[in-house]
């Protein structure tokens, strides 16, 4: 039995996505690694090193980007993204600093670091200067209870995009490719997040309509999916893109950006370079024409990343905890 010391308490910057990473691992790399006692710590980040310490485990698991100085070693750390190094013009300048100062010095000094997609593993080299061979893939996973949620009836046909709307996510590529439509394409626009008034007048099309659903939790979301003529991804950059992955495994339609679209969804998914929206719109234009030749693109997409379960996931994390621990 080998003992790892998670920590579990999410920052106030933590995204969806990473806090369902680290809720994977603390629900699921007990049943799929059995030989893996898991231990949850949950505590401040001023605290952290001494909680840690007083877990006693042979290792420990950073999930977020923020952690403490004086992590007890060995550790693994998971890097998202690091779209704080190649967008900096987006945050503010202490960002820069902690990256600089904390994030890349505690990043070489993990015994693995964990990323998600094998782009990140190129970033991590280029940016954080990490050893190749120190670092591992490991794909994200999806809930198994999303294939079987009902499509959700809409009185048009709609795409559909979720997650944040912070600049990085490309909404405005979205907006005005979709707005470019012709106008004899009857489709909507779905968006999660809050109503946005300004957006729907500027964005206003004869037979579309641009909706924003608040926040959906997972089934309800579940039934966006599997209702969508298409799922669109339109970022300038995403670590993994978990909702692709979500999308692709209900068998809709999955059209994403290069810099986004997750490594094991490519081969699927309709892919458009970040900014382009002429190129998006030819997109949505030809899943609105023909839907039944999208599905059938999607629905083989579908079969093959089902395996890509949260169980899947942890087992691998797992087998990365035994190569630090039992070489």
């Amino acid at each position: 039995m080998i003992r790892v010391a998670l920590a579990v308490r999410p920052s106030r910057r933590a995204s969806a996505g990473m806090r369902a990473y680290a809720n994977a691992l603390r629900e699921r790399v007990p049943r799929a690694a059995p030989d893996v006692d898991l231990v949850a710590v949950d505590a401040p980040l001023a605290a952290l090193p001494f909680a840690l310490r007083a877990a006693r485990a042979g290792l420990v698991h950073l999930p977020y980007l923020e952690a403490p100085p004086f992590v007890p070693r060995p550790y693994v750390a998971m890097v998202h993204d690091v779209i704080h190094l190649r967008f900096p013009e987006l945050f503010a300048r202490t960002t820069a600093a902690y990256w600089r100062f904390h994030a890349i010095p505690l990043y070489r000094g993990a015994a693995r670091v964990l990323v998600s997609d094998p782009r990140v593993a190129e970033d991590c080299v280029t940016y954080l200067g990490v050893a190749r061979e120190r670092i591992r893939v490991v794909p994200l996973g999806y809930d198994e209870t999303i294939v079987e949620a009902t499509p959700f009836r809409a009185p048009r046909p709609y795409v559909l995009y979720a997650g944040n709307q912070k600049p990085h996510k490309g909404l405005a590529t979205l907006y005005a490719a979709w707005a470019a439509l012709p106008d004899d394409v009857a489709l909507d626009l779905v968006v999660t997040g809050p109503e946005d008034a300004a957006l729907r007048a500027r964005y206003a099309r004869g037979r579309g309509e641009l909706i924003f659903t608040g926040e959906l939790g997972t089934a309800r979301l579940a039934e966006r999916y599997r209702g969508a003529l298409a799922y669109v991804q339109p970022s300038l950059i995403e670590g993994f893109g978990l909702p692709a992955l979500e999308a692709a495994v209900c068998g809709t339609p999955v059209l994403a950006t290069r810099e986004s679209v997750p490594a094991i969804v490519a081969p699927y998914a309709g892919v458009f370079s970040a900014g382009d929206a002429g190129a998006l719109t030819a997109l949505l234009l030809a899943v609105a024409r023909d839907p039944e030749r999208a599905r059938a693109r999607a629905a083989e997409g579908a079969a093959a990343l089902r395996a890509y379960t949260w169980d899947r996931f942890a087992a691998s994390t797992a087998a990365v905890y035994r190569e630090v621990l039992c070489p």
